[in-house]
């Protein structure tokens, strides 16, 4: 049923949330894991894949780390580090790429945070054609 699940991490504590969610999931569904960050910063959107600095060490960094930690669970994980605006890296990620699930957090904001902050996880949800798993991070 979800033989690829596309997990999209913030490199926030919240990141906790989703990963101990899926991971009986994934390993009742013997599911391969992707693990996704969009570097957002400015020379992540200014420079794309060419961006260099320790934003984006840290980023890969952080990355790898969860990867291992996946991997030592017998996880099969794979990791993507992408550059620019969350929802449409996270959208062209699945489209090209392909997935069964996508599974990630949401801050919780109110409906007036929603609209002044964009709500990442409600305008992926509404771009793509695959089931997305939402998980509200605590306040």
């Amino acid at each position: 049923m979800y033989n690829k699940i596309l997990i999209t991490l913030d490199a926030t504590p919240t990141d906790r949330i989703i990963l101990d969610h899926v991971r009986p999931l994934a390993k009742m569904m013997n599911s391969q894991i992707v693990l996704l960050h969009v570097a957002d910063g400015w020379a992540a959107r200014t420079h794309g894949p060419d961006a260099v600095g320790p934003e984006i060490d840290e980023d890969r960094a952080y990355l790898e780390t969860i990867k291992d930690e996946l991997s030592a669970e017998g996880f099969s994980v794979e990791t993507h580090l992408a550059f620019g605006d969350p929802v449409t890296e996270i959208v062209r990620w699945v489209q090209e790429r392909g997935c069964d699930l996508i599974a990630m957090t949401t801050h919780g904001h109110r409906i007036i945070g929603d609209l002044f902050l964009g709500a990442t996880a409600s305008r992926v949800q509404h771009r793509v054609d695959v089931p997305v798993l939402l998980l509200k991070a605590p306040a």
